[in-house]
Order: C-alpha cells, then structure tokens, then sequence
C-alpha cells in the first residue's frame, strides 16, 4: 500500500533530522573512504549500491539510524517503554507510546517479568469469574523520576511484563554534553525505590513492600544486561517476612564499551555502606550524650516526648530529620494555605497491627507515603512542613500529645515577627499561639485557646532539633524563641547534617517531585453526580416515593459549593450573596428550600450516599414527601496533586408547604 504524499515528505524528515543529530552522514564518508581504500586496494573499481549497503549493515550503522526512527507498528523485542517527556506530569505511566532515547545519554532500563511467592493473594479474585477483586501496582522513583505501573490483577503468580526505562544524567545540567562511563556510573548510589501498592475493589490501598534495588552490579555483564530474582519483604512488623518474589531485568543503554569486575562493585558499594555506618555511629554517639545531658537538667524531661529518632516502614531507625526536606510543589500548589489543604485530603489510617495493645507508630518513607495516599499524623506533618519549607516558611515539626493525651505530630510556623501559628495537617485548620500566663486566674472557656493540643516535647525541621527546656511542656504557656538556650535546647546543627544533610551519597532515601493530577474534575463530577441520582431515585423508589429532579435547582448549587472550597483552601469566606438570590428567586412563594452540603476525600458514589444517609438533615431532605416535590444535587471534584481530590456534594429540595 503506498504511503500518502505528506507521509512520505514527513518520513524523509525524520530520516533527515535522525542523520544530521547522530552525525551520520560524517560515519557514512568515512566508511565509504575506508573501504574503498582497504577493499578495492585505490584501483577506482565501482562499488554497487547494494555492495554499499550491506558493507554499512556490517558496520552497524543502518541498525543505529533504525534504532534511533520511532515507527508506530510493533516489533519484535521492542521494550515497553514508560519515558515520555511530558514535563508537566512528573509521574509516567504505561501507554502504547513507544519513545525515543537520547543517543548521547545514558539509560537504565528496568523491567519486572513476572512474579511468584505472593503467598496471601493465593485466594483472589476467586469470587466471580471475570471479576477483578484487587490489583498491584509498581510505583519506581529513580534520581527524582517517577513511573507509574499498569494495575496488575493480584495473584499469587502475578503476571507483571512491566518496564521503566530510567535516566541516569538527570540531575546533572554539566552532564547533558557527555556519555557517562563505567566510572561515572559507579559513583551513582541512587538506589531504585520499588514500591508495591495492593488496591482493594473499594479502591483501598495497603502498602506491600517498598525495596531499595542496587542496579550497579549491571556494570559487571559484559552484555550490560543483567537477569535476578528480587525478593520483596513486607513493611512494618512484617519487614522480615517476604512478600513474594519478582523476576526482573537491569539493562543500560548504551552498552558500556568495558565492563567492571566484582571487586570493583562489591568494595565501592562496601566502602560507601561503611561511610554511612560510621556517620551514623558518630550521630548515636553525640545524640545520646545530648540525652544526658537534657535529662540532667530536670528529672521530669524523661516523661516529655523527645523524639530523637523513628522507625521508618522498612523497620530502619533514621533521625527525625531525615523525614523532612524543602519540597517545592512547581505549579501544582500556588500557596501554602493550598499545600495544607492538598496534605488534609489525603487520608489518614494508623499503622495496622495483629494483636491487641497500644497503637504502633511508624513513620513512612515520603515516595511510599504518597504512592499509598494514606499514613499516619506523623507522615502528614512531615509531608506538610516539607511543602511550607519549600514555600520560603520557618516550618517545624511539632511532637506532643493532644487534649485526651493521644501522642500527636502537627506543624509549626514562625514569622519573622515572632508570630507563631500551629497548621493541623490532618484537616487544614490553622491556629495562632498565643501564650498565657501561667500565674493568672482560670480563663472561661469562650477565651480558651482552640488547638486541640496539650503538651509538646520537641520540634524540628530538615537541619534544627530542639527538645522543650521550659519547667511545663504544656502548649498553652510555652514560649517559642527556639533560640533562647533556657527554653529549648538544641541539637548542633552541623550533628545533624552530617546525617541529613545533602551529600553525593545521600545516608536516606531521596524525596520523590510530586505529580500533576490525573482525573478531569468535569467528567470526574459528572459521573459522580449521575451515579448519585440514580442511587436516590432507586432508594425512593423502595419506599414507594417518585422522583422528580429539578436541572436548573442543581447548577444553582454550584456556587455554594466553590464558595465552601474557596474557605476550605484560602481560610477566607467569600460573599454568597448571589446565591442566596438565586435560590429565592428560584423557589417560588409558599415553597420551602433545603439544603445539605458534605465534603469526601473519594470519589466512591455508595459509600458518600450511606454516609449522608446517617445526616437527619440530608435523610429528611432524600425522604422529602409533599406536594411539588422536586429534588436537586450537585457535585464537584477539585483534584489536587497526589490523586488526592475534595469532592462536595449537596442535596437540595424544594416544596410546596402546606400549613
């Protein structure tokens, strides 16, 4: 079939642009000028165009000119690759796409087969035939890019066929202009950050493993290729234990001229292992002469919550500062009222335990707390400092107990004017401290300070620890001039760096960029909005009650709705006056008109419609019985970075009263 006019003009243009960008055509002249002087011994014989070209093949240079031509039809052995280079989502995801690579760069491509050994998925998705009950996904981060894997239906066999093909000059600006060799590759220690999320079919996400793979010992096979099985442990109290077993594939492109011996990799991977150990040492060593030191000062300071170190989901105890780092959102997050809200969506679960007992604390990698969307209060407060970090604040973690003695995290700003305000993580909610007297008389409850917090033991941030030093740790009458050595005593900043500071090999896993949302707030609302009215005209249905829907009363409600995000996000509440007319002009004299309006972090249509069930006030509206009964509900989705998203709801109706 022959090509249309204006493909073969662009296909030439490709061929063109390939040649002059690989500087071919200088290859071609001079093969071409080294076989006819070594081949045809300077006799000026012809060489026929097909001699010509099968001498090239040889050479190798017609395979380099048709790796470098992306073609749309497949091919044998053609990678999935999952690069592309869309600069505004930093999180790549698997398309049919295939993608250039750079010539002059240097890749690393990953790719897991299959698994095997997933012991507790034996059973899924046995229910219903054709039904997938819960799938995988593979989530790597790799030098400050992310890939997203295709869902994987979960099985004790898992059929992955999966690959990331990975930069390895992605950092460097110097780098840009040369290929890095064996050597350049060796003092990379970036591991890759594997993590294995399990998604329920309510949409739950559970944390299976996150693995540090070292790539490097790839730099020995003389075929740049290397074939292992990873074994991936659990997390938590199961770190120990395997969670099955991946059958992967490490390959650089290109192929090092040289490859390096066992030797070489197994002392430079030991030396860095012995560096970080020693670093290590010696922070142990200084923190715990601190403690004495602090405990010395009053004897009631071993009861305050100092938090010097915490457990992280691979059961690693790591500094308290090496879970904060300045994170700048680019364009994602506009302010950091909007980078509270954005942390407040993303859901919260304590760290499941078996057994009975008290509660389990664990601190979780940042990439796995964001591929997870879900943690504790202290990954909150860690994600929520890093953000207002990256916003230029004089951000703090703050480790204390709240109201009914629950320990808690929460964050802690400080102006340049000493003012001191306390940012929830969990809901947004931001409050300014003010301290009390501890002498004057019992304040009356309408005067009490609002935060919900008790006592507060620590504070701390990416290079600055400081343990409260005050006679009460109670929140409402300390004092926050960190730099007063009377009231707080403080870590030596340079201690702390030599653990968490920025080096060329990093002691802690690197802080993954955030990505670019992924659902259409229209459609996404849309649908939504679609499954609900269906739900409600089923449910009257039960009850033996019509269902009449009212379009123009629903869009009147969209207002009210972005007013209560625009609060939610700012801390500003915008005029509804316009509104409020709207709605008086819509509901006719003698009509009564209610409203009911919720927020969800999911987009999960029967549980928000259960939920609002148990609301006498959105009961009575969905139950509504009279006379020109007629029922509205708008929804509408606000993604944020993350998948995270706030979704309003209202239910709406209006009728005519009878007296």
């Amino acid at each position: 079939m022959a090509l249309p006019a204006e493909k073969v003009s662009e296909l030439k243009q490709i061929i063109h642009n390939q040649l002059s960008q690989g500087d071919v055509q200088r290859r071609i002249r001079e093969m071409l000028s080294e076989s006819m002087q070594e081949d045809l011994g300077g006799q000026g014989n012809l060489m026929g165009e097909q001699e010509m070209f099968n001498r090239l093949k040889q050479r190798g240079v017609v395979d380099n000119i048709l790796q470098q031509i992306q073609f749309d039809g497949g091919t044998n052995g053609q990678r999935p690759a999952t690069h592309f280079t869309d600069k505004d989502n930093m999180l790549r995801s698997v398309g049919d796409k295939k993608t250039n690579i750079d010539p002059s760069r240097r890749y690393l491509y990953l790719y897991i087969k299959a698994g095997k050994a997933f012991l507790e998925h034996i059973e899924e998705n046995n229910g219903v035939p054709g039904q997938v009950a819960s799938y995988f996904t593979f989530h790597i981060l790799f030098r400050g890019q992310r890939f997203k894997s295709r869902p994987v239906a979960c099985a004790c066999e898992p059929d992955i066929d999966e690959g990331f093909l990975l930069e390895l000059h992605k950092d460097g600006i110097g780098d840009a202009g040369k290929m890095a060799d064996a050597t350049t590759m060796l003092s990379i220690s970036d591991p890759i950050h594997v993590v294995l999320i399990k998604t329920d079919a309510s949409g739950d996400t559970t944390l299976v493993s996150s693995h540090f793979l070292e790539w490097r010992p790839v730099l020995t096979s003389s075929s740049s290729r290397l074939t292992t099985y990873l074994e991936l442990k659990g997390t938590g109290s199961e770190s120990k234990v395997s969670a099955g077993v991946i059958d992967i594939q490490v390959e650089l492109f290109p192929k090092t001229k040289q490859a390096l011996s066992n030797e070489v990799i197994t002392a430079q991977i030991q030396l860095e292992r012995g560096r970080h150990a020693e670093q290590e040492r010696l922070f142990l060593v200084y923190a715990k002469q601190w403690w004495k030191e602090y405990l010395t000062i009053r004897e009631i300071h071993k009861e305050r919550l100092v938090k010097i170190f915490a457990q992280d989901e691979n059961g690693n105890n790591r500094p308290v500062c090496s879970f904060v780092k300045p994170l700048r959102a680019g364009r994602l997050l506009d302010t950091a009222r909007e980078a509270a809200r954005f942390v407040s969506l993303t859901h919260q679960e304590r760290t499941p335990t078996l057994g009975g007992g008290g509660r389990t604390e664990q601190w979780t990698t940042m990439h796995a707390f964001l591929c997870r969307n879900k943690g504790d209060c202290e990954d909150h407060a860690t994600l929520l400092c890093s953000l207002l970090l990256g916003f230029g604040l004089d951000a703090y973690v703050c480790v204390g107990t709240k109201a009914k003695g629950a320990v808690h995290a929460w964050v802690m700003t400080i102006s340049v004017d000493g003012l001191v305000t306390f940012w929830e993580s969990l809901n947004g909610h931001r409050y300014i401290h003010e301290p009390l007297d501890p002498n004057a008389p019992p304040m009356d409850k309408q005067h009490r300070p609002k935060y919900p917090y008790k006592t507060i033991g620590c504070v701390f941030n990416h290079q600055s620890f400081y343990a409260n030093n005050q006679p009460t740790d109670n929140v409402a009458v300390c004092q926050f001039h960190l730099r007063d050595e009377a009231r707080w005593k403080s870590m030596s900043h340079d201690a702390i760096m030599s653990v968490c500071g920025s080096s060329s090999t990093p002691l802690w896993p690197q802080f993954p960029p955030l990505c670019a949302p992924s659902i259409d707030p229209s459609l996404a609302s849309n649908d939504l909005e679609q499954q609900l009215r269906i739900l409600v005209t089923e449910h009257r249905r039960d009850m033996g009650l019509t269902t009449m829907w009212d379009d123009q009363l629903s869009y009147l409600l969209t207002p009210s709705l972005a007013a209560y995000e625009t609060e939610r996000t700012t801390g500003l509440t915008p005029g509804n006056e316009e509104f409020q007319d709207s709605i008086k002009h819509a509901v006719p004299d003698g009509h009564t008109f209610k409203g009911y309006p919720i927020q969800f972090s999911h987009r999960n249509a029967r549980k928000a419609f259960a939920t609002c069930l148990r609301s006498p006030v959105c009961e009575e509206i969905i139950h509504c019985r009279g006379d020109h009964v007629r029922l509205g509900v708008r929804v509408r989705v606000y993604p944020y970075p993350e998948s995270a998203c706030a979704t309003w709801i209202m239910f709406a109706c209006k009728y005519k009263s009878i007296i």
